[in-house]
C-alpha cells in the first residue's frame, strides 16, 4: 500500500468538506463561535469593513446558558451546587498577527491555485527566510479556524520546518508565546494542530528536543488537562485514526517523542507537569 503523502493542512480540508457532507453545514459550528465572541470576525468584505451604520451588526451574539441540574447528594436542600470550573471549555481566540500580515500583504506566500490543492506558492526562497521574523508569525497563525489563513499559516509552518535546518533552534524561545496562547484556546481542534506541529519541531533539527525542555511549564499544562481525552468506542472502529485527530493519543505520541529527544532532563520535568505519565525509555 503506498504511502499518504497527505499532511495536516490538508486533513483539516478534507475534515471540513466531511463535515459539511454529514451536518449539511461543517461551517455552523465556526458561526456559532463567531456568534459567541470566540473567533474573530473577520472583516466584511475583502476590501475592508463597511462603514459604521452600513453592513450587519458584528457585535457577538450572547448563547443563552443551559440551567444546571440540582446535584441532590452534593448539595443542601434550597441550595445550588458550586458551578463547574470549566477548565476544559474553549476559550476565545484573539485575532492573530498572521491575519494582520497577510492581509497588509506582507507575508511572502500565496495559495496554488493548480490542479491539485494543498500546496503553498512561495514568492522567496524558503532557505532565503528570515526565520527570527517569519517562524513566529506563521507560528500565531495556528489558532486560525477559518482559511485561508488556517491552511496558509499551518502549511507555511510545516514547509519552513521542512526546509530550515540550523535556523530553527535559535528561534524555539520567540515561538514559546505563539504555541502556549493556541493551546490555552482549549479548542481541541487547535491543540490536535499545535500538537502535531510541536512534534515536526521536534524533529525538524538538533538539540530542538532539548531547547524545549526550559518551557515545559508553559507548554505541559494543556497537556495534563486533555491528556485522558480519548474517545471510548467499544467494539466500534475509529475510522479517523489515520487522520491522528484523537487528542488523548496524539498527547501520548508526544510525550515520548518529548522524552526521547529532550535529553537526560526531559522525563523528570514530564513527570513534573504530568504526574500520570509514565516512561517510555526507563524499563
Amino acid at each position: 500500500m503506498a504511502k499518504s503523502t497527505q499532511g495536516p493542512a490538508q486533513t483539516l480540508l478534507i475534515e471540513d468538506a466531511l463535515k459539511k457532507i454529514i451536518y449539511r453545514d461543517g461551517s455552523q459550528n465556526v458561526k456559532r463561535e463567531k456568534e459567541a465572541g470566540l473567533v474573530p470576525m473577520g472583516t466584511d468584505s475583502v476590501f475592508g469593513n463597511f462603514p459604521a451604520g452600513y453592513g450587519v451588526n458584528r457585535a457577538p451574539k450572547s448563547i443563552p446558558e443551559v440551567p444546571e441540574k440540582m446535584d441532590t447528594k452534593s448539595s443542601l436542600p434550597g441550595q445550588k451546587p458550586p458551578p463547574k470550573a470549566g477548565a476544559t471549555l474553549k476559550r476565545k481566540i484573539a485575532v492573530t498577527e498572521f491575519r494582520r500580515f497577510y492581509d497588509r500583504g506582507d507575508l511572502p506566500i500565496q495559495i496554488f491555485h493548480g490542479a491539485v490543492g494543498g500546496k503553498i506558492a512561495w514568492k522567496v526562497d524558503i532557505e532565503k527566510l528570515d526565520y527570527h521574523h517569519y517562524l513566529p508569525i506563521f507560528f500565531d497563525g495556528l489558532r486560525e479556524k477559518e482559511d485561508p489563513y488556517r491552511f496558509l499559516a499551518v502549511q507555511g509552518v510545516y514547509d519552513m520546518l521542512d526546509k530550515g535546518g540550523s535556523k530553527i533552534l535559535p528561534v524555539v524561545p520567540q515561538l514559546i508565546i505563539p504555541i502556549k496562547t493556541a493551546l490555552n484556546t482549549r479548542s481541541p481542534e487547535i491543540i490536535c494542530t499545535v500538537i502535531k506541529v510541536l512534534i515536526s519541531l521536534v524533529l525538524s533539527a538538533e538539540m530542538v528536543g532539548e531547547a524545549l525542555v526550559p518551557y515545559y511549564r508553559q507548554i505541559l499544562p494543556i497537556f495534563n488537562l486533555f491528556k485522558n481525552s480519548n474517545k471510548n468506542m467499544g467494539d466500534k472502529i475509529d475510522y479517523s485514526q489515520r487522520k491522528r485527530l484523537n487528542l488523548g493519543d496524539l498527547i501520548n505520541e508526544a510525550l515520548e517523542i518529548f522524552e526521547i529527544h529532550g535529553g537526560e532532563d526531559a522525563f523528570i520535568n514530564i513527570k513534573y507537569m504530568i504526574p500520570t505519565y509514565e516512561s517510555c525509555v526507563l524499563s
